[in-house]
């Protein structure tokens, strides 16, 4: 833009550009992601074109396709192994292939990257061909790659690779909402409210993480302010990740073939990504940082939520239902006890229907005495399918015990609340449960009966001595939780009839101590 006009504010412009492209995502790229095939087709085909119309007038160029000169530079000339962080840039587009795999498949992929490919070489043969043959033109404020355009095409030429910027931007943007979306399933990150813009389940919107990298770009434009600013923190997270990905390809691949095989091919690519790993932390300094920073904080959360929640499991035990039937159906009988609810409902993360988690045995009968007149249990499971909408009931003690087991796709949002109800109406009508309340005055009336949701919360129980990393483990956790949204949210329950119990992470405990009584 300062080649058509120095006095063009191109960072305000910039943050319109990138604040207009984080509003459309909660709309979804089905529409817009439509157009984004022609256009790359029509920004490939013009920068092999360009680089082919520099070529012709310098055809010695096409022998740097030669590896050995590439090796001259870094062993024979001063600097040219640092180099090496600037040349880096010219491969970290591949890394975005990663990200759009799940988005377009492996053999879209794999057919365009053909083309792709032979595009970038030709430009960059066009670029390296105009330097050589322009060297008393060449300062600092030269862009080679808009100086081999015609002077009429530099304005079609820079909306084409603004174009271009934003689609490749919006294939991070989606591949950063699937990668979320992924953390949350594997137990990596707090739960976050989910939307699905297409029948797509990789297609997901996350509102909290979109407007999230919105503030990051943001910030990353005003410190950089010029995209050359920032090349050593670019380069140095793709050089990272491309070792990330070589370290867990060649752990796949242990699993099944030849370590023949796995250890040349690991050891020829962890010396070529280790080289431009090196060469890009030269520039750690220069704006470096800001990745291994972005990295740590991101790793802190995973590595918190994670392992607080494992933490949490190793005390979580499960006990079979059947040892308990007679207690608890003893325990709706007992009207010394007074009545918490008519139906209690606990959420159970049991995939068994003749297992329960022991806390929730714990709740009922030991932290609180809860007498109820039917106990009910409410399993929820999240399939691939987009649409499944169903349930299955479990009378474990018909008419007291009874679990309900909602089976559900990733499209179909958690009302468990309305799911539920619709249920009770079910059976009702069949007959096989009573929800009219058990108080005479109000059933004479046919008034339904009162319900309680409750969710158990697992805390420390300070009794019992945790060690320092458990301890910062689970008070970080418990921050990162107030960033998520509650289970009460997350499956949509009334909120005017959950109560959320705190139970402790362990109930018997071993303490060898043991006082002397004085008199």
């Amino acid at each position: 833009m300062q080649i058509i006009n120095p006095h063009i504010p191109v960072i305000p412009i910039v943050i319109i550009i990138i604040t207009a492209l984080f509003t459309v995502q909660q709309f979804g790229t089905k529409l817009l992601g439509e157009s984004f095939g022609p256009i790359m087709f029509i920004w490939f085909s013009m920068l092999g074109i360009l680089g082919i119309s520099q070529i012709v007038h310098f055809p010695a160029i096409i022998k740097s396709i030669n590896p050995y000169y590439a090796y001259n530079l870094l062993m024979h000339h001063k600097g040219g192994f640092i180099l090496l962080g600037a040349v880096f840039l010219a491969t970290t587009g591949a890394e975005a292939l990663y990200s759009d795999l799940g988005h377009c498949g492996i053999r879209n992929t794999r057919i365009s990257w053909i083309f792709v490919k032979l595009a970038l070489i030709l430009n960059y043969m066009g670029q390296g061909a105009w330097v050589l043959t322009h060297t008393s033109e060449i300062t600092n404020e030269v862009n080679p790659f808009f100086s081999i355009m015609p002077p009429w095409f530099i304005v079609p030429g820079v909306l084409l690779a603004t174009a271009a910027a934003v689609i490749a931007s919006q294939a991070l943007i989606s591949g950063s909402f699937t990668l979320v979306s992924e953390a949350i399933s594997l137990n990596f990150w707090p739960k976050l409210k989910m939307s699905y813009p297409t029948y797509i389940k990789g297609q997901v919107y996350i509102s909290s993480i979109n407007w999230l990298l919105w503030i990051s770009c943001i910030f990353v434009v005003l410190y950089f302010e010029e995209s050359s600013n920032m090349e050593a923190a670019y380069g140095l997270s793709i050089s990272i990740t491309m070792i990330m990905t070589t370290i867990l390809l060649s752990i796949y691949l242990y699993k099944r073939i030849s370590l023949a095989f796995i250890i040349p091919f690991v050891a020829m690519y962890i010396v070529i990504e280790g080289a431009f790993l090196i060469a890009n932390l030269y520039k750690f300094a220069n704006g470096g940082w800001v990745t291994i920073l972005m990295a740590f904080i991101i790793i802190l959360v995973m590595y918190a939520w994670y392992m607080g929640r494992k933490i949490k499991n190793s005390f979580v035990s499960f006990v079979k239902v059947a040892d308990y039937v007679e207690i608890i159906k003893s325990l709706a009988k007992d009207e010394s006890v007074p009545k918490f609810a008519t139906n209690l409902v606990y959420l159970t993360k049991a995939n068994r229907s003749a297992e329960m988690e022991s806390k929730i045995i714990y709740s009922i009968i030991s932290k609180q005495p809860k007498r109820a007149d039917v106990y009910w249990f409410i399993h929820v499971d999240i399939l691939d399918d987009p649409d499944t909408f169903e349930y299955k009931v479990v009378q474990i003690e018909p008419g007291v015990i009874i679990k309900v087991e909602f089976r559900l796709g990733f499209k179909v949002e958690p009302r468990i609340n309305l799911y539920f109800r619709q249920v009770l109406e079910e059976l009702s009508l069949n007959r096989e449960v009573d929800v009219l309340s058990r108080y005479e005055s109000l059933r004479q009336y046919s008034i339904t009966a009162d319900f309680m949701f409750i969710l158990i919360d697992r805390i420390p129980n300070y009794d019992f001595d945790l060690n320092l990393h458990q301890k910062f483990v689970l008070n970080l956790n418990d921050v990162i939780r107030n960033f998520g949204i509650t289970e009460v949210k997350a499956l949509g329950l009334d909120t005017s009839n959950v109560i959320i119990e705190k139970v402790p992470l362990t109930i018997i405990q071993d303490f060898d101590s043991r006082m002397k009584r004085v008199d």
